[in-house]
């Protein structure tokens, strides 16, 4: 089912698919962040502390969970016409090879002004055990289409 802006409200959900984070996929990312920070390559060097903490072995990148919230919103938002225009998001728990995470989100609020509608949404990225490895707000544009005269 297509979501518009006028049947949606206030606490509906928003979901996206599963992925399942390898050594392989992390690889994968490194190669097209071109970020090859050691923390996401190297055990050796994670079994240290780093800064005040000890991961005790390598992490997915941050941004991979951005992209998953982006790719959910693009495709919830897209058959609808509408746009993807911000997303803010902070990294509360580290993801490791074996994860399965998932993206979701809540409608929280929704605006319409004289040139466009606006939908904020609640986004986070929930790990197999549904703790939130990654929180954020995101906001989705509806355009107000011009009528034919």
């Amino acid at each position: 089912m297509i979501v518009t802006f006028e049947t949606m409200a206030a606490g509906d959900a928003v979901n996206g698919p599963a992925f399942a984070v390898s050594r392989e996929s992390i690889r994968l990312f490194c190669d097209a962040s071109l970020d090859y920070n050691p923390l996401h390559l190297d055990d050796e060097y994670m079994k240290g502390s780093f800064g005040k903490t000890s991961f005790g072995g390598i992490i997915m990148h941050g941004m991979n969970n951005f992209g998953l919230i982006t790719r959910m919103l693009t495709d919830w938002a897209e058959p609808a016409g509408a746009i993807h225009r911000r997303l803010e998001t902070r990294w509360v728990k580290p993801v490791k090879p074996g994860d399965t995470i998932r993206p979701t989100g809540i409608v929280k609020a929704k605006q319409a002004t004289v040139k466009s509608r606006w939908v904020l949404i609640d986004v986070m990225v929930l790990n197999q055990n549904d703790e939130k490895v990654a929180i954020g707000e995101a906001m989705v544009e509806f355009p107000v289409m011009a009528k034919a005269g």
